[in-house]
This record gives C-alpha cells, structure tokens and sequence, in this order.
C-alpha cells in the first residue's frame, strides 16, 4: 500500500509539470498561427489529454473487460463536465465564442445520440458502430482543420505576448504530453490498486476512480490554463475531450473488441448505465453547452449546479 501511494504523488508531480508545458505549447502553437484558444483546445490539447483514455479503454477492451472501457469513457465525460470545467467556471466564469463552440457541441450530440439509441435499442456495441464513431472523428478533425484556417484569431490580442519559437512550443506540448501520459498512467494503477484494497467494486472503479484519474490531464490542463489567462483553451479541451471519448476512445474500443453493455448494479429497476450513466452524461453537457450557446458566456450557477450534480453521481454510485 505504501509503494502505491508514493508512486501515485510521482504521478501527481508528473501530471502537474507536464500540464504547465502542454499548455504553454498549446497557446504557443495558438499565437504563432494566430488560431483561436478554443479551437486548438478542441483538437491539439484534447487528443493530447485523452491519450490516457485511448490507452486504458484499448486496453481494457482487447483484455475483455467491457465495463472498463465503457464505464472509462461515459465516467470520463461526466467526470470532465461536472467537476473538471465546473470548477473552472465555478472560479472564473468567461464569455465564449457560441460560433466556435457550435462545431464541437454538434459532433458530441451526434456520436452521443448513436451512442444512446444503441445501448437503449441493442444493449451492445458492434464493429459496424465503433467504425462509425471513428469515422465521426475523422469528419471531426477535418471540419475544424477547415474551420480553424477560415477563422484566424487577430494577431492584435496577443501582441502583448512574446511568441514562442514554434520549435520550442511543439517541444512543450510533446514532452509535456508524454509527462501526462506517464502521470495519469501511474495514478490510474495505483489509484485503482487502492481502491481495491479498500473493498470497492470494479463497475464503481472504472466510473469513478479510473474515469477520474485518466481525466486528471484535463483537469491539469483546465487549472493551468485558469491560472495562466487562457480560459478559452480550457473549455475547449473539455468538450473536445467529451467528444473524443466517445468518438475516438469508444470508437477504437469497438472497432477492436466489440462488448455488450455493462449489467451492473440496479438503479430505479433497471441497468445503471439506462437510468443513471447516460442520462447523467447527457444532463451535464446540457447544461453546459445550452447557456453558453444561447448568451454567448458562461456562469458560475452552472458550474455550482455541476458540481453537486457530480456529487450527487458519486453518492448514488458509492450506494448502488
């Protein structure tokens, strides 16, 4: 028990240097193309920071534990909305750009739709839908890539910022990322090492304790660039990061080691995952993304009404 926590404090060590880097390459990257925060957030920073859950849900997958890979991915979201970027609007509450938001939200509901309707109407995840959802991912990319060169942020809002080399910005995010990596990876085991010492069930493991620690990069990523100005870059790692759970992670799960919907605990008479998980899931990044695309801000209600949502999610799951 002892080696775990100390390995998991290098993590957190590891986990916190890298977060600093990667966010200093990414605004980097931002000023020397003069890219918009948010949409770099969406794209380079959020497949940096969902690399810890590409790797442990793959994993899981290919090791026939579906309820890993799936309670990864839906925890992931919930745990990224409700307590990562709640926290973050909670302190700082910033206006948003509802035109650059509207592309990534869009892509979400969509992967987020197909992605209920087969669990509600199947209750398994086939070849054919993981192949899909990475097709989502590739139209995804393509259509911010063509979004990010029509859009340029103006050079103006950062003349005050010395630019960074683009050599030494991409150095950053690299390296930081690869710290994140190797942090969160060392969190997640010993982290879940713990937990199953202390008696708690695998279903609540990978939903919380596992979706937490490989969420931990955004949540890095989130209070650094909090404390750094960068507000924007922040909300736009989030929901690219929400989006690539389902589209990238699910989708490469799937595509590799199809696997039914998890039966876990009983919740309201039915499968937890029907009446809690993806209800859940959906209900968060409503409330998010509603507010900010029709007044153009975000505000500190939500991230509070986030929060003991999270709350609230991590009591039932703890009482199931």
């Amino acid at each position: 028990m002892l080696a775990a926590v100390l390995w998991f404090a290098v993590g957190l060590v590891l986990l916190i240097k890298g977060g600093d880097w990667f966010v200093d390459g990414a605004t980097g990257i931002a000023r020397r193309f003069h890219l918009p925060e948010l949409l770099i957030g969406a794209t380079v920073v959020s497949i940096g920071t969902t690399l810890p859950e590409v790797m442990v849900s793959t994993t899981s997958a290919l090791k026939g534990i579906g309820s890993i890979a799936y309670g990864n991915a839906i925890g992931s979201v919930i745990c990224n909305t409700a307590l990562i970027l709640a926290i973050t609007i909670t302190a700082k509450p910033d206006p948003v750009d509802p035109k650059t938001l509207k592309t990534p939200v869009a892509f979400f509901f969509t992967a987020a739709l197909i992605y209920v309707i087969d669990a509600y109407t199947v209750g398994s995840f086939t070849r054919p839908i993981g192949i899909l959802l990475l097709g989502i991912f590739i139209a995804y990319m393509l259509t911010t890539v063509r979004q990010m060169m029509k859009t340029p942020s103006a050079p103006e809002a950062h003349e005050e910022e010395e630019e960074t080399p683009l050599g030494k910005a991409l150095i950053m995010l690299v390296v930081g990322a690869a710290l994140i990596a190797v942090g969160a990876d060392l969190l997640v085991d010993n982290g879940t090492l713990i937990a199953t010492a202390l008696g708690v069930p695998e279903t609540v493991i990978a939903l919380t304790f596992v979706a937490l620690g490989t969420s931990l990069p955004e949540l890095v990523t989130a209070i650094t660039s909090l404390m750094k100005g960068h507000g924007a870059l922040s909300l736009g790692n989030v929901i690219g990061a929400n989006l690539f759970n389902l589209v990238l992670v699910c989708g490469m799960s799937i595509a590799l080691a199809p696997f039914k919907l998890p039966e876990g605990a009983i919740f309201l008479g039915k499968n937890s995952s029907l009446t809690l998980e993806l209800p859940v899931m959906m209900l968060v990044m409503l409330l998010l993304t509603v507010p900010a695309l029709k007044k153009g801000r975000l505000f500190r209600w939500q991230g509070i009404t986030l929060l003991a949502t999270y709350a609230a999610f991590c009591i039932i799951q703890f009482t199931l």
